[in-house]
């Protein structure tokens, strides 16, 4: 474990005692220069070598392990960046002649570290990783993409709540992006492209979905997931951390879970966007991160319904139809 100087503080509540005791978050490595040629509206960065890889696979084992994530993924992104570390080829190089299937080929990695290693590669930064430190910042994430400049990366995530680039994708497909003031058909049209030859290297041959709720857990295990993050997040026995957006006192107070259901894995974190805090909404709406073991992430916030038939029940955004159907084939449902 690194030092806690500049890097998050992770609080882990022992049930019994109530006892607090705070464990050290990973230091964040130093982010490399601008690519020659980046822009204000393309701030990709210069692709990690193969210690960058290793260190950065290694930070996510740590922090996984001291948020309680099933040690087989613990054990797992440990065995990736030994061969990571120990790869003779340059990573880069490798994507590059092989792509995804030559990343997926080394021994111990599989398709869904292979599928966060082209990510990095391709974008010189690891999301994932930065949502478990707590300073994952989406406007920045986003501005990876040609077209979108710090205004509207901003207004993105302000307006939609989306914070990676499969869900940036999902909402280009199916209308949400081009409500985004500022953005519109032409614009959506452009940044659909720019995501589509991003993506299309980083996945196994997925297409974005046409509609809401494919290639998705069903809502009731959305639902599920929901439930055990709030009743556990109550009861004070969810490790937590310290973000860097909207914590100024840089208060360990966000709590997270990770658990898996039926070969989906989750990441269960209240939100902290700018719309939650001005509602005050942040200790009501949960935002859930899945991927299945072909390592494509996507997202959804589950809400306390305030308006129309569902009003007091938890709803997954986006599934509303589908939680409405839950509902009706599961009558006596406590209400939140």
């Amino acid at each position: 474990m690194l030092g806690a100087s500049g890097g998050s503080r992770l609080t882990r509540v022992n049930p019994v005692s109530k006892r607090r005791r705070t464990i050290a978050g990973m230091g964040e490595p130093a982010r490399p220069a601008l690519a020659v040629g980046a822009t204000a509206t393309s701030l990709r960065m210069p692709p990690p070598d193969n210690e960058q890889v290793a260190a950065w696979l290694r930070q996510a084992a740590e922090l996984l392990h001291a948020q309680h994530a099933n040690p087989f993924r613990v054990g797992a992104y440990r065995k990736a960046a030994d061969t990571v570390a120990q790869c003779a080829r340059g990573l880069s190089e490798l994507f590059a002649a092989e792509g995804l299937a030559g990343l997926d080929a080394l021994p111990g990695v599989g398709p869904g570290i292979a599928a966060a290693i082209a990510q990095m590669l391709q974008t010189g930064r690891w999301p994932q990783l930065e949502r478990l430190r707590g300073d994952l910042d989406p406007a920045l994430l986003f501005r990876t993409v040609p077209g979108i400049g710090p205004e509207l990366a901003a207004r993105i995530h302000d307006t939609l709540g989306v914070d990676t680039l499969e869900a940036l994708e999902a909402a280009a497909h199916d209308g949400r992006l081009a409500a985004v003031a500022g953005v519109g058909t032409r614009r959506t049209a452009t940044i659909r492209a720019a995501l589509a030859e991003i993506l299309d290297r980083s996945r196994l041959r997925r297409p974005p979905r046409a509609t809401a709720g494919d290639g998705e857990p069903p809502v009731a295990m959305l639902l599920d997931v929901d439930r055990e993050y709030r009743e556990r997040a109550r009861a004070g026995t969810l490790p937590t951390i310290a973000p860097k957006r909207f914590n100024p006192e840089g208060r360990s107070w966000l709590p997270v879970l990770h658990t898996a259901r039926g070969g989906w894995h989750f990441t269960a974190l209240f939100s902290n966007t700018a719309k939650a805090h001005e509602l005050q909404r942040t200790q009501d709406w949960v935002v859930l991160y899945f991927h299945d073991d072909q390592g494509v992430e996507s997202q959804r916030t589950v809400v306390t319904e305030h308006h129309g038939g569902l009003v007091g029940r938890r709803v997954v955004r986006g599934r509303e139809e589908d939680c409405r159907a839950h509902y009706e084939r599961v009558p006596g449902t406590r209400r939140s």
